[in-house]
């Protein structure tokens, strides 16, 4: 199937081309959409692509930061406002694949990807929308993920952790350190008075959408993070999530090991 290829300058006149087809796909990096082109996907005939300088701006705004929707991985790594991300951003793909892999991208990428939008969870990010004032919880988001396809993002506001090491990344691969998920976690652990306020945690390849971990999150709440609460949280790791089984792993051997991996993840946090 011939594709056609339309370019605008500004994000409205590109998001208005997005919303009024429903076979066209934006293009930020490439790295999902020129997979599936490749591959000759009859899901769209069309590539929508804008060139705003907007769309890989980092700025803080309060206490958080807002990062374009076409910033690379790359460029996550190598900005200062963006280091409590860089870990992350690192174990995305080799070299190549960071240098045009976007955080807009990512969070339409289905298991086994999707490292990135784990992360971008588990911090309560906000996906800005060009055709909305107001952001939506990227938990809002994922639920409705395709049909947001339609919609273009312009911007991510991620909540920046007050406590240094309270936010806390793993991914666990067959094949390092490049290598597709078998899972990974993310996790957000502020401390309030010595006890936990406002857990979260997010998988992703999980399920085929990254996902919270939210029987983990209350097993931590108003607790102090020692041995018996990790224990616990460990537990309760997989509890009320159906995990997917793929080429790289089991339903079954994602359920045994993800409690394994979170209360380590927990353990390195206490140190």
């Amino acid at each position: 199937m011939p594709l056609r290829v339309e370019n605008y300058d500004g994000l409205e006149e590109a998001a208005r081309a997005l919303g009024n087809s429903r076979s066209a796909r934006f293009l930020g990096g490439g790295t999902l959409v020129m997979r599936a082109a490749n591959a000759g996907s009859p899901a769209f005939d069309t590539i929508i692509r804008a060139s705003d300088p907007s769309l890989t701006s980092i700025r803080i705004e309060g206490d958080a930061v807002t990062i374009g929707a076409g910033t690379t991985m790359s460029q996550i790594i190598a900005h200062r406002d963006t280091a409590f991300l860089a870990p992350v951003a690192r174990v995305v793909g080799g070299p190549a694949v960071r240098n045009m892999a976007t955080i807009g991208g990512n969070l339409f990428a289905r298991a086994p990807f999707g490292d990135f939008t784990a992360a971008l969870l588990a911090l309560d990010a906000l996906v800005l929308f060009v055709d909305q004032s107001r952001g939506l919880p990227l938990e809002e988001f994922l639920r409705d993920r395709a049909r947001n396809m339609t919609r273009l993002v312009r911007a991510i506001s991620v909540p920046r952790p007050r406590e240094a090491g309270g936010f806390r990344f793993v991914k666990v691969s067959r094949v390092k350190p490049k290598g597709a998920s078998v899972l990974s976690i993310a996790a957000h652990i502020p401390l309030s008075g010595g006890r936990i306020q406002g857990a979260r945690i997010a998988y992703a390849a999980m399920t085929t959408t990254p996902i919270r971990a939210t029987a983990a999150e209350r097993a931590l709440e108003g607790r102090n993070l020692d041995a018996a609460t990790i224990a616990e949280a460990a537990r309760l790791a997989c509890e009320g999530i159906d995990p997917l089984t793929d080429a790289l792993a089991s339903a079954w051997y994602r359920r045994e090991v993800v409690g394994v991996h979170l209360g380590r993840l927990l353990a390195a946090e206490r140190r």
